[in-house]
């Protein structure tokens, strides 16, 4: 199971899926060793695989930092947290967390968007 570590360590993960809101977007950083990389892209496919047939998922994307880190980032567009939260939460999906390499770290946070005039639309 990879190390959760909260972005915001005083708004973890567990406290952000009990607030309803929507939609929400999860950003998760992962930092893991280079030599880990081929596993980590195996385990992640299979959970975005099984993160897609879940209600309320929108889309997904996995990017991966320029250059030599091993870091990648991934995205995902939830209709709620209601529903990220039941995916979250789904034992088949926790009990895949087991096969992710030891060396890799998760940074998950939810987040919304914001409107900022002549800018963004929320």
């Amino acid at each position: 199971m990879p190390l959760l570590r909260p972005l915001d360590p005083a708004f973890p993960i567990d406290r952000q899926i009990t607030i309803d809101a929507s939609p929400v977007v999860l950003v998760n950083v992962f930092t893991l060793d280079k030599a880990d990389e081929e596993t980590f892209l195996k385990v992640w496919q299979d959970d975005a695989e099984f993160m897609k047939r879940q209600g309320g998922f929108i889309s997904t994307q996995l990017h991966r930092a320029i250059g030599d880190s091993p870091t990648y980032l991934n995205y995902a567009i939830w209709a709620s947290t209601a529903d990220f939260r039941a995916a979250f939460s789904h034992p088949e999906f926790r009990a895949k967390l087991s096969a992710y390499p030891s060396s890799a770290v998760a940074s998950p946070h939810l987040f919304q968007k914001v409107a900022v005039s002549g800018i963004c639309v929320a």
